[in-house]
C-alpha cells in the first residue's frame, strides 16, 4: 500500500491546484459537469470548474465535503463524499485522478481512506458508480467483497461500513 498518497480537505489554495492537474491530465466531462460551448479547458470551462467546487464544497453551506488527492506534494485528482438525502446514514463516493497516475496504486488508497473518513462520521453504506470499463474502479470494489450492477453502462455497488474494514 502506498504511503505517499493523503486526501486533503479542498481548501481556496488547494483548488487552483486542482484545476492545473485537472486541464493538463483530466478530460473536462470526467471531473464536472458539462459546460456549454465548445470542448476543452476553455476560461469558461476553467471558471465553471472553479465555480462548481466553490458552490459544492468551498461554500458557507458545503453540501458535500471534497479532498485533493495529493501524491508527495503534488496534488493528482479529487474525492468526494456527498450525503444521500433518501437514504440514511449514507453518502455517494466520487473520485477522479489525472490519467498520469492512473494505475499506480493511488485508487486503492483514496478508496480505503474515504471509507475511513465516512465511517468516521458515522456513515453506515457508501455508493459508488463507474462506467463499464472502467475495470480498475471496479476491481477495487469487488476486493471489498460487495456486490457490483450492470446497468447499461453504469456499474454501481454498496458498501456496507459496518462491515468492511
Amino acid at each position: 500500500m502506498r504511503s505517499d498518497v493523503t486526501l486533503r480537505p479542498l481548501d481556496e489554495n488547494l483548488l487552483q491546484g486542482l484545476l492545473d492537474v485537472a486541464a493538463a491530465d483530466a478530460n473536462p466531462l470526467e471531473v464536472m459537469p458539462p459546460v456549454d460551448g465548445p470542448a476543452g479547458w476553455t476560461t469558461e470551462c476553467r471558471t465553471a470548474f472553479l465555480q462548481f467546487h466553490r458552490s459544492r464544497s468551498l461554500s458557507a453551506e458545503p453540501v458535500e465535503s471534497t479532498y485533493a488527492i495529493v501524491v508527495g506534494e503534488t496534488v493528482v485528482g479529487a474525492a468526494r463524499l456527498f450525503p444521500l438525502k433518501d437514504v440514511e446514514h449514507a453518502v455517494e463516493a466520487g473520485v477522479w485522478i489525472g490519467r498520469s497516475h492512473r494505475g499506480s496504486g493511488v485508487g486503492g488508497v483514496v478508496l480505503r481512506d474515504l471509507l475511513d473518513l465516512a465511517r468516521a462520521d458515522g456513515v453506515e453504506r457508501l455508493f459508488a458508480s463507474t462506467t463499464a470499463d472502467n475495470t480498475a474502479t471496479q476491481r477495487l470494489l469487488a476486493a471489498l467483497g460487495v456486490d457490483l450492477l450492470r446497468e447499461g453502462d453504469v456499474v454501481t455497488a454498496w458498501v456496507d461500513l459496518v462491515d468492511v474494514r
